[in-house]
């Protein structure tokens, strides 16, 4: 017979605290490891909150798309009352057909580029759009794009390894990003009076590169003049018409240079090819004198946008990520760029005391949308650049200036631990810093000579590229080399009396012209300066300084003055500029914002991008395209005060 015996108590009890002990730390490394797994991140925040973005617009977008196309059309005329035909439609009832041929010239970032050879990062992207599309490559790995997207900073070309090149034909910019439009609405309406392929090329070119360099590289020219001449020969003679967008009509001003001028440098084509081959050039928003906006993006890589961005997700753009210094390494390897620096100095854009436009300042309308209209007080817009508020609007004999250019650059402002993104303000040190910050105020003519002190390596390359200035003798020889012939003030226009050229842009929205800075709190690492968001002006109703910008008329990115100058003086009849005597027309398009969400951006719009959708806008193209002269569109039509503002420029004619 078997004896059971039972366990003693404490036994028992030291016995199962034996076995629980383990369970116990298994619990608290799971504890742990809940708590490890409960951190988030920076980037993870950054990640979360680009990726609701995007799932939430596609599913919009989705649902858009899904839907049968005339509930969006039933609702909005249920609300609004019929729609109007659109412009090629309209124009179709009136009997007009294809005449001449069309050429549509991209401007900078609304071209497609693809990847032809790249890194191990970029595996399996192979003619993958890297810029266009959907993007995803910007949040999937950011840095890898970056590296594929910037060009090498002493050529300014490719970087060993790495081949990006522009999307080919109409797709390379009928869409920026699925569902938002560049193109695609002009080109279908374009169709609805016969246009296809056959009578419309896309000059896809890669916008990241000089202008000359597209040539040099991928013979981006050589294949825009030999498309121009084959679709005017498929075409009976008939002329093209060339609609140029934003830097595309400075693309397309150094293209005429460049096929009149003897190769290798030229195209070749002799001085009378424009005459031969092309009916008009209508240019869409063009930069022609450059942008202030450009200035702001190469000294801090800001702009109005990344402003409002900053004071609503400070954390994402200065802090952990560094996106705007990754942003600032890659653009300062795009050449093109420094296309649009001002040209013209103090002469076209004002000094520390005076500006064309400074009667002109924004005000609010009851509405609440931001408007223009004369104040009494005269705003001096000629400081593009101001260290602090009270040096803006101080006279020039108040402000004490310290001459920065023989500044002692040194002290290092940042370690190897910030190599990664590393720019050129950690190379010119805190005295360098502190120069730029004691001169106080920039014009258009001391900007040049900022950016060469702090991006030397940039505008040495520019420099060979672009110029900025005024010609006093446009027979000298020295203004046959390639680096003058985008600047509209330092080259005439091709001989040919027939040709027409139009200035077709935007007004009557808040555009940046002018900058309040400040120094950055913490240096390290950091782009050292930043506009100043608390500077604001809104003592008496007037908007003209808002969150460290001085705003003026225009497109929201061209000011009227660059887009209007040049077509409503400089070019003016015969002058120096227009030897020739091309007629030369104004057309301004006064901005009117969609009346409802099922409008999308609506089709009177003025603003940069989304005029190419402005019905008014492409009735003049398809009108010009199907043979109308500017005199059959009624000539100049101006909301502005661009006449009164270029009489203010003293510029020899």
């Amino acid at each position: 017979m078997s004896l059971i015996r039972r366990r003693k108590g404490p036994e028992i009890l030291e016995s199962s605290n034996q076995i629980n002990k383990p369970d116990e730390d298994v619990n608290k490394k799971k504890t742990k490891n809940i708590k490890s797994k409960n951190k988030w991140s920076c980037i993870d925040s950054c990640c979360w909150f680009v990726g609701c973005i995007c799932t939430t617009w596609w599913f919009l977008l989705f649902l858009y798309n899904a839907m049968p196309a005339s509930i969006p059309q039933y609702v909005t005329e249920a609300i609004t009352g019929p729609l109007p035909d659109p412009p090629g439609v309209m124009l179709l009832k009136e009997g007009l057909k294809v005449k001449h041929p069309v050429v549509f010239v991209p401007g900078i970032v609304t071209g497609g580029l693809e990847l032809w050879e790249g890194h191990q990062c970029a595996e399996g992207l192979f003619r993958k759009r890297l810029w266009g599309g959907t993007f995803g490559e910007v949040y999937k790995r950011p840095l890898c794009w970056v590296e594929h997207m910037s060009l090498d900073n002493e050529t300014g070309l490719d970087p060993p390894g790495v081949r990006v090149r522009p999307v080919s034909g109409l797709v390379a910019a009928d869409y920026f990003a699925a569902g938002y439009f560049v193109w695609a609405v002009l080109i279908a309406n374009l169709a609805r009076i016969g246009y296809e392929e056959k009578t419309m090329y896309m000059a896809a070119y890669d916008w990241r590169l000089s202008f000359q360099n597209t040539e040099v590289r991928d013979k981006t020219l050589s294949r825009l003049k030999s498309n121009i001449e084959l679709m005017v020969a498929t075409n009976g003679g008939e002329k093209a018409v060339v609609i140029p967008h934003s830097m595309g009509v400075l693309y397309f001003l150094h293209f005429m240079k460049w096929v009149e001028a003897p190769s290798p440098v030229g195209g070749g084509g002799g001085s009378d090819w424009c005459a031969k081959h092309i009916k008009a050039v209508m240019n869409i928003g063009g930069p022609f004198l450059g942008v202030p906006k450009a200035v702001s993006g190469l000294f801090s890589a800001e702009a109005k946008d990344i402003v409002v961005a900053r004071a609503i997700t400070p954390n994402v753009l200065d802090v952990g990520l560094h996106t705007l210094e990754h942003v600032m390494r890659m653009t300062r390897t795009w050449d093109s760029t420094m296309s649009m620096i001002p040209k013209g100095g103090d002469t076209i854009w004002g000094g520390l005391d005076w500006s064309p436009e400074e009667s002109y300042i924004p005000r609010k309308t009851k509405q609440g949308n931001d408007t223009l209209s004369k104040g009494q007080r005269n705003i001096n817009y000629g400081r593009i650049i101001s260290f602090g508020k009270e040096v803006a609007k101080a006279h020039s004999s108040e402000i004490e200036m310290i001459d920065f250019r023989d500044a002692i650059k040194g002290d290092k402002v940042a370690n190897s631990t910030c190599r990664d993104v590393w720019t050129e303000y950690h190379e010119i040190g805190y005295g360098g810093i502190k120069a730029v910050t004691e001169y106080k105020v920039y014009t258009a003519s001391s900007i040049l000579d900022l950016l060469n002190f702090v991006a030397p390596k940039m505008m040495t390359r520019g420099s060979a590229h672009f110029s900025y200035g005024i010609a006093e003798n446009l027979d000298d020889p020295k203004y046959e080399h390639y680096k003058y012939w985008s600047n509209p003030l330092e080259t005439k226009l091709p001989n040919a009396p027939s040709m027409e050229i139009y200035s077709l842009y935007g007004v009557g929205i808040p555009t940046e012209r002018a900058y309040v800075y400040k120094l950055t709190p913490s240096a390290e690492c950091y782009i050292p300066f930043q506009i100043d968001t608390s500077a604001d002006d809104d003592e008496d109703g007037s908007c003209c300084l808002k969150d460290g910008v001085f705003n003026v008329d225009g497109d929201e990115t061209v000011p009227v003055l660059s887009a209007g100058f040049m077509c409503a003086k400089g070019w003016r009849g015969k002058t120096r500029f227009n030897p020739s005597g091309i007629k030369t027309y104004v057309r301004e398009y006064n901005h009117a914002p969609p009346a409802n969400l099922l409008e999308g951006r609506g089709t009177q719009s003025g603003a940069h991008v989304d005029i190419m959708g402005n019905f008014a806008l492409i009735e003049d193209i398809i009108r010009v395209a199907a043979g109308a002269t500017g005199e059959d569109l009624g000539g100049d039509r101006v909301y502005s005060d661009i006449f009164k503002w270029s009489e203010k420029i003293v510029l020899p004619l």
